[in-house]
């Protein structure tokens, strides 16, 4: 959204007026339009697969299915703005209050998918640290229902913690009549493209709810990024630990442990190749800069990235399932082409783990794992 405040021309208002920046934004236009589809289809291919294997519900899913929802919602606003952007030459009207209003709430999905993707790290940490205490202590029930808890509050703290910090800029702007200070021209193509602020009309209250919008976007991203990087840090550690901690194990249990530990590395860097491009765009558009290449760089960047996150995370989750199950198909490979040399040696690695083992009760397997 790049309103400017008093004195300010938008650096779009100096550029030569032809058909070389209509072409240019065309396509900008059509590059959100197809990651906008992408996202769409990835997103509901990963909410479909999981009420299809009924684990929707599970707490290791339930945080990706969230996720994958404010994907999908906010696939649909991309698209959106970017149909609603290719009928503004024909029907140039009225598009003020719906560009800005559209702008607005695309916001509150941006917000949320960063919250829902710390939540969904989380929960990642939190599998895995439940297996290294298992491993320990036995201690995977408590951990597990402790987890399951602050799951579910940060589940519904990423709902409402979006929709609270933009209902001022929502309330607000239309109340003071913000959209039609605004030109509308590209104002439909979401995030950091459109809504230039027109030079007949220059609102204070309107620069303000700019700056507080563009603030909450740079700010929610930054402690999303700060908390997630804490995480993936604290996984590593807990990664070492747990392999030094490790007696005997199957490769069955260690193959599904590295998927795990690959699935807590890929997730958040999806999250940093999207969001990256507009973060950096936003603080550019905040500052004077005359360099006309790097903002249609830029431009063109973040249409290929801050609208693919759906796709992304559908391309990662799907090559999990697919380590998932290669390590099932493996497992019962080696079962069957098992030799009487092999079974021996079973037996004797099996006399070496603890007397809980040798009872017959079955001990906590360290990487029995929920199919995320």
């Amino acid at each position: 959204m790049g309103f400017f405040g008093p004195g300010e021309v938008p650096w779009e208002l100096l550029l030569p007026q032809d058909s070389r920046w209509g072409q240019f934004f065309a396509v900008v236009h059509w590059i959100q339009a197809v990651t906008a589809t992408l996202s769409i289809m990835g997103s509901s291919s990963i909410i479909g697969y999981t009420i299809f294997q009924n684990t929707a519900r599970s707490p290791e899913v339930r945080p990706l299915v969230y996720l994958s929802l404010s994907d999908l919602f906010l696939g649909f606003w991309w698209l959106t703005g970017a149909l609603l952007d290719s009928s503004e030459a024909s029907h140039p009207t009225g598009k003020g209050d719906i560009c800005y209003n559209l702008q607005v709430t695309g916001q509150i999905f941006y917000i949320a998918s960063f919250l829902y993707t710390v939540n969904y790290t989380w929960q990642l940490y939190m599998d895995l640290k439940g297996k290294f205490n298992q491993h320990l202590h036995s201690q995977m029930p408590q951990v597990s229902k402790y987890s399951n808890h602050l799951g579910r509050i940060g589940i519904l703290l990423s709902s409402l913690i979006p929709i609270f910090l933009m209902v001022p800029v929502l309330g607000l702007g239309n109340h003071f009549h913000c959209p039609q200070n605004f030109t509308t021209e590209h104002g439909c193509l979401l995030l950091h493209i459109g809504d230039m602020l027109s030079t007949e009309s220059r609102q204070v209250t309107c620069f303000v709810l700019h700056l507080y919008s563009t603030g909450v976007f740079l700010v929610s991203f930054m402690v999303s990024f700060l908390a997630i990087l804490t995480l993936l840090v604290r996984a590593r550690m807990l990664y070492k630990r747990f392999v030094n901690s490790m007696g005997y194990v199957g490769d069955q249990q260690w193959a599904m442990l590295k998927v795990v530990e690959h699935a807590v590395v890929l997730y958040p860097v999806v999250f940093l190749c999207c969001w990256g491009p507009a973060f950096i765009l936003g603080i550019v558009k905040l500052t004077p800069m005359d360099n006309v290449s790097a903002y249609m760089a830029l431009y063109v960047l973040e249409a290929l990235t801050a609208s693919s996150q759906g796709f992304l995370n559908c391309l990662v989750y799907g090559w999990t399932q697919h380590m998932f199950h290669c390590v099932k198909r493996k497992a019962c490979r080696d079962i069957d082409t098992q030799t009487p040399l092999l079974r021996s040696q079973k037996r004797f690695y099996a006399s070496t783990l603890p007397a809980h083992s040798q009872t017959g009760a079955k001990p906590p397997s360290p990487a029995t794992t929920t199919v995320l």
